[in-house]
Parts: C-alpha cells; structure tokens; sequence
C-alpha cells in the first residue's frame, strides 16, 4: 500500500472517498454508501469533515 490521498479523479464532494477506494483497492461506491449510513447516525460527517481536512489531495493529477 501506498500513501493515502484525496482522490483528484473519483469525487464527488472532497474525494475522500474515491482516496479510500483507491488506496484499499476497494469499490468507492461501498465506502460512499457507509459514510451515508454513518452521516445519519451522526459520526458519518465529523470524520468525513477530518479526512477532507488532514488528508492531503493526491499530487498526481492523473490519479
């Protein structure tokens, strides 16, 4: 594994989830869905809130 980026590619708010697709080499689409279950329970938008924020986007514009 790598080191973890934002995704410069695969986003749709901040990238964080695309960056976690890529770096697990994991579908986003199922990191997208658990974010959404756990933004209702409320825990879901404090920690996308400190993966967009100490997360740094990924250098490579290609990827």
């Amino acid at each position: 594994m790598g080191k973890l980026f934002r995704s410069n590619v695969d986003r749709y708010v901040a990238g964080v989830c695309g960056g976690l697709g890529e770096y697990f080499d994991f579908d986003p689409v199922i990191i997208r869905i658990v974010w959404f279950v756990l933004a209702l329970c409320g825990a879901g938008i404090l920690a996308y809130a400190l993966f967009w924020i100490f997360v740094p986007v990924n250098p490579d514009p290609g990827k």
